[in-house]
């Protein structure tokens, strides 16, 4: 995709209104051939570019719930070993 594509993308939420109004268009059947084409092509672009985001998004999620599920290992583990030099204690 060229810089220029990329740089006419707008984020999720207008890809999604975008996407909805070319298919409301496209569904009343008035365009040309043409138009339809390029509305057709318009509207893969945001899909492919709505799925980008939601892929980038999805993976920050796993990304940000695999640090606290290592931040909670790390506290259990400390926790643990904490109460286990405690046992050893003779008194």
């Amino acid at each position: 995709m060229s810089q220029s594509d990329q740089e006419k993308l707008p984020d999720f939420e207008a890809a999604m209104s975008e996407l909805e109004a070319l298919i409301e268009n496209m569904e009343q059947g008035d365009l040309s051939l043409d138009e339809s084409m390029r509305q057709y092509e318009r509207g893969v672009r945001l899909t492919r570019h709505c799925q980008t985001l939601l892929e980038k998004a999805e993976l920050k999620v796993r990304q940000l719930g695999d640090d606290e599920a290592s931040d909670e290992f790390d506290a259990q583990s400390d926790e643990s070993a904490d109460s286990d030099f405690d046992d050893d204690i003779p008194f």
